[in-house]
């Protein structure tokens, strides 16, 4: 399943939900007057979706029939072949039953032809597909994807049973996780394309060796050199020539590919950050969730990232980073199909199909033409309106046309928890009155064969396509007569196999590179490739293409060529950017890539003094050649843009060669020009530590600097960047003035993370001793924590100063636990007992709340709230208005909704969507049930004896970024990292011990209502 987030509060997606379905069937259908159990019964499924008004959707498929589905595939006789989850993530959720044998592969049938499934067949059952998470269907092979694994299970006799299991990639991390490996598809040019989310980290042949990128000849890793995070992949049919297509996703779950061969795919965000989103793929793009060249984390600060969240997650302001097609707020993307039916309505023809089970609802994409891409927008086909449990999971196209729609069904999202293991559906989607014919079609005659092309369904596709090419010329007046029709869809599946017959190929691709439509010109380029020679003769023919989408294409192909002739048809390229057009500037950016530097001066020498044109800085800025240095400085101080438009020209240095970005920014320094102060200011964030430390000249300008910026956070951050020891004083006068400021808290950090605790010490006195411990505690940082402990401990501290380092100490858990250490070792003056016990009476950390009642022996710790059932509590009415002063007392501090909160765990600004209330009930109360990808907590011990618990915000080779409760950051060199481990179970345990349970029930209405 779809992973969805993990959050403190509410970290906990799923549960297992005690009630069974009754045996009645409600004879009413008002879905408001249908009780819990009743909504839950498969014979009222339908009843609480909400179906576009041109279609239908009626139940194909439920349980016992299946469940749990995860993924599914629909075979030429019209057959749902589904991969079943019922032992999601038996390794965390212990307590839940375990299917023995493994999970199930099975096949559903429709043998009455009534629109629903008579038979369900187990093809496959193993603990090798535990949660598998893709399934194609190419005849009587099989290819499951289920990390670390892709298997290929062979029917070797026709009993609908698999006798053979070859194994065709391993090391895929990710055991049963959501971000692993996901399903094959066939594409149009007979190749399978697939992908893995961020999890997936490599690919190792079936004898464990690492696999090499087919175009670069790379080993296909997440290291950054090139390929970052999540990727697509193109192999051929047996898994070999593997090609990585596009990087840096989080988690793509699943590619679509049109006719044309264009790569369509969803993604979804760090949880809780409404940036989940839908991509066209331009192959070789990089899709911008980590920075490209460091690794860092989307909200690591860099210069002119995005006032916006959703976009600055994808890095949408750094050059190198492709645009999103559609940007859908919040969700848990799932299953996608490319939809070239002519059974549904005309908007979804040839369009994008996606399941969204964190908003419970399959939908749409129209797209149209943009310039050198497309943009796109929603249209609903399925929703749950009335039921949330509705979580479509997967897609795909019968052969009649009609749609299936897989439904996991469960209160939650995956997201490493599952609530239901007892349900699961599968519905149709199509025209009223549409009856599921599936008419058997032969493919015996090439006539017949090339017929079976059109189908919409593609595993008939698959036989046709697999019979044409085994055909070869005998094939080519049918295919010939196909390329012929009037459907442009038609028209490239015919083109694909036409381009392939021997000696006759080249013909047909220069027939579609003059043809009408762009997009089977565009599919004659992609088909060109295959030719296994140079096609830039090819390529001239359409180089002043007037459509932006075949140039763009063009660009692409030149990507693996570094020959000078394919700079010259590059600078062409250029020369036709107009400045307004972002999916053109970036595939010039991929076509650049692997030329010489000639390639620059080329381009330089025909466009002249036009280079400072709007197309020009955009090259300027885009193009990654040294050369162009000087013109990013250049523009820095002369451009016509306003200041936030000159920070894009900063950004831009970082993605060139470190020690030719230092000299020109050391001259773009001592230039004189109006904007003096705020280019030195911003120059010095852009030169490496190491220059700085080397360069006498830079030490001088930063004083000026400093003396400019003196008490604003910029100071802070050059005092940080460059360690400026003669700052300190400074520094901790901020921190001392500001205290009641998050900028005090953050100066204060800044002197504990750089080591100055002797420091803080020395500069402690009766006039802001208090002050100064009340800071450290919020600095949530563990060598602020030393500090405290020992004014805790020391004999000579004042009682107020005791009991307010106290206090500060336990904001956090972190504090907490060195509190129950000072008690473990009998350092806890009688006087400070009564404020312990106060303290861990309010802890939300039941571990510490217990021990710390054995060590104070206060037995009243230890005794934890029980409530009733969940299944008792959702029937029971609560004031949402007093939850949301609950939730405001005890969870901002952790969590945002809209803008208000801390930064912590995922936002909760629309949970009421992602969730139904029984699984916000179990995220409360059991916190540590499953913790979602990306907030897993870590211990961090540093060697100087310091400590830090949080997540990991950002990771890059040289250092670490910790986000740590109250939602400071601390950043971490790997050289003074002496271990990072894991911890078991939740950052957060429930808050709910604190609660009556009127209380509980209120902060679940009103978390309810947040939509």
């Amino acid at each position: 399943m779809k992973p969805y987030f993990r959050f403190g509060l509410i970290l906990s997606l799923l549960f297992v939900f005690s009630c069974t379905p009754e045996e009645k069937v409600a004879d009413v259908f008002d879905y408001s007057s249908l009780s819990d159990n009743e909504r839950r019964l498969s014979s009222n499924a339908v009843v609480g979706l909400e179906t576009h008004a041109e279609l239908e959707t009626t139940l194909f498929a439920a349980e016992p029939m299946l469940v749990n589905p995860t993924n599914i595939d629909i075979d030429e006789r019209g057959r749902v072949w589904v991969t079943e989850g019922y032992n999601y993530r038996i390794q965390i959720h212990k307590n839940n039953p375990v299917k023995e044998g493994g999970d199930r592969i099975v096949i559903l049938e429709d043998e009455d032809g009534d629109g629903k499934a008579d038979t369900s067949k187990v093809f496959y059952q193993g603990e090798d597909i535990n949660s598998a998470l893709g399934i194609l269907v190419l005849g009587n092979k099989v290819i499951v994807s289920c990390s670390p694994l892709v298997m290929m299970l062979t029917d070797t006799d026709g009993d609908d049973k698999a006798d053979k299991k070859e194994i065709l990639l391993t090391g895929i991390e990710g055991v049963q996780h959501d971000h692993g490996v996901h399903a094959f598809v066939f594409g149009p040019d007979g190749k399978l394309y697939f992908n893995f989310g961020n999890n997936g980290t490599r690919l190792l042949d079936k004898d464990g060796n690492p696999i090499l990128d087919k175009a670069t000849g790379v080993e296909i890793n997440n290291s950054g050199k090139p390929f970052r995070e999540g990727m697509i992949f193109r192999s051929d049919r047996d898994g070999s020539n593997i090609e990585v297509l596009a990087h840096n996703f989080r988690n793509n779950y699943e590619v679509a590919v049109d006719s044309y061969g264009t790569l369509w795919q969803s993604d979804n965000d760090d949880d809780g950050n409404r940036g989940a989103r839908i991509n066209f793929v331009m192959e070789y793009g990089n899709y911008g969730y980590k920075d490209e060249m460091t690794g860092a984390g989307w909200r690591a600060p860099r210069t002119g990232m995005h006032d916006s969240i959703p976009l600055r997650h994808w890095h949408q302001n750094d050059p190198g980073s492709m645009p999103n097609l559609l940007q859908t707020g919040s969700g848990s993307p799932t299953g996608i199909v490319l939809y070239e039916g002519s059974l549904l309505p005309g908007v979804f023809h040839n369009q994008m199909i996606h399941s969204e089970p964190g908003h419970n609802v399959v939908r749409s994409y129209p797209v149209e033409d943009d310039g050198a891409g497309y943009k796109a927008k929603m249209v609903n086909i399925l929703k749950g309106v009335n039921d949330q449990w509705f979580r479509p999971a997967d897609v795909c196209v019968a052969p009649d046309g009609s749609l299936m729609v897989a439904d996991w069904y469960d209160p939650g999202v995956g997201g490493h928890g599952v609530g239901d293991l007892n349900r699961g559906r599968i519905y149709r989607i199509a025209p009223k009155k549409a009856k599921y014919e599936i008419k058997e079609q032969s493919i015996a005659t090439a006539e017949q064969a090339t017929e079976a092309l059109k189908s919409p369904n593609m595993s008939r596709r698959y036989h046709a396509w697999m019979k044409l090419e085994s055909m070869g010329l005998e094939a080519e007046d049918d295919l010939v007569n196909l390329w012929k029709s009037k459907n442009p869809v038609f028209q490239a599946r015919a083109l694909w196999l036409l381009s392939m017959l021997e000696g006759k190929g080249e013909e047909y691709i220069k027939q579609a590179l003059i043809n009408a439509n762009s997009d089977i010109r565009i599919t004659a380029i992609r088909a060109a490739r295959n030719l296994n020679k140079d096609i830039k003769p090819l390529l001239r023919l359409v180089i002043g293409d007037p459509s932006p989408q075949v140039r763009r294409e063009i660009a692409v192909v030149l990507r693996n060529d570094n020959s000078a002739e394919a700079e010259d048809l590059w600078v062409e390229l250029a020369l036709m950017h107009t400045g307004y057009d972002r999916w053109y500037l970036e595939a010039l950016g991929v076509g650049a890539e692997n030329k010489s530097a000639g390639l620059y001066q080329k381009w330089l020498s025909k466009v002249g003094d036009d280079w400072n044109s709007l197309a020009g800085r955009d090259i300027i800025w885009r193009l990654r050649d040294d050369q162009v240095l000087d013109k990013l400085s250049s523009l820095i101080i002369n451009s016509p843009e306003d200041w936030q438009e000159k920070l894009r020209y900063f950004r831009a240095f970082d993605f060139h060669t470190p020690e030719k970005s230092n000299l020109e920014l050391l001259k773009l320094i001592k230039k004189e020009n109006a904007n003096k102060d705020q280019i030195t200011l911003t120059a010095l964030f852009h030169l490496s530590d190491d220059f700085m430390a080397n360069n006498l000249e830079i030490k001088g300008l930063l004083s000026a600097v400093l003396k400019s910026y003196r008490g604003t956070p910029e100071y802070l951050s050059l005092v940080s960047k460059f360690k400026l020891k003669s700052e300190y004083d400074d520094v901790f006068k901020i921190a001392i003035d500001s205290a009641a400021n998050q900028i005090g808290v953050l100066a204060c950090k800044l002197l504990v993370d750089l080591g100055q605790q002797e420091f803080i010490v020395s500069k402690m006195n009766n006039l802001n001793s208090l002050v100064l411990a009340d800071l450290l505690g919020r600095t949530n940082s563990g060598g602020a924590f030393g500090l405290l402990r020992g004014i805790i401990v020391d004999n000579k501290s004042g009682s107020d100063l005791k009991k307010t380092s106290l206090e500060s100490l336990s904001t956090s858990r972190g504090g907490q636990r060195q509190i129950i250490r000072i008690i473990e070792a009998g350092e806890l003056s009688i006087e400070l007992e009564p404020v312990a016990i106060k303290i861990f009476a309010a802890s939300g950390h039941e571990d510490y709340r217990k021990k710390a009642s054995g060590l104070l022996e206060a037995p009243e710790l230890a005794d934890g709230k029980t409530f009733p059932p969940i299944s008792q509590l959702v029937n029971k009415e609560g004031d949402a208005i007093n939850g949301e002063k609950i939730f405001e007392r005890s969870c901002l501090m952790c969590h945002q909704v809209k803008d208000k909160g801390v930064d912590f765990g995922p936002k909760l600004t629309e949970i009421g969507n992602k969730l139904a209330k029984s699984a916000i009930y179990k995220s409360i109360l059991d916190p540590a049930e499953a913790v979602g990808f990306g907030y897993e907590g870590f211990d961090v011990k540093l060697k100087d004896g310091t400590e830090a618990r949080g997540f990991i915000s950002s990771s890059t080779e040289d250092y670490v970024e910790i986000k740590q409760v109250g939602g400071l950051v601390s950043r971490f060199a790997r050289t003074d990292i002496e271990s990072m481990e894991e911890i078991e179970g939740s950052l957060m345990t429930s808050m709910a011990v604190a609660m009556e349970e009127q209380e509980l029930v209120d902060l679940v209405t009103y978390l309810e209502g947040l939509r």
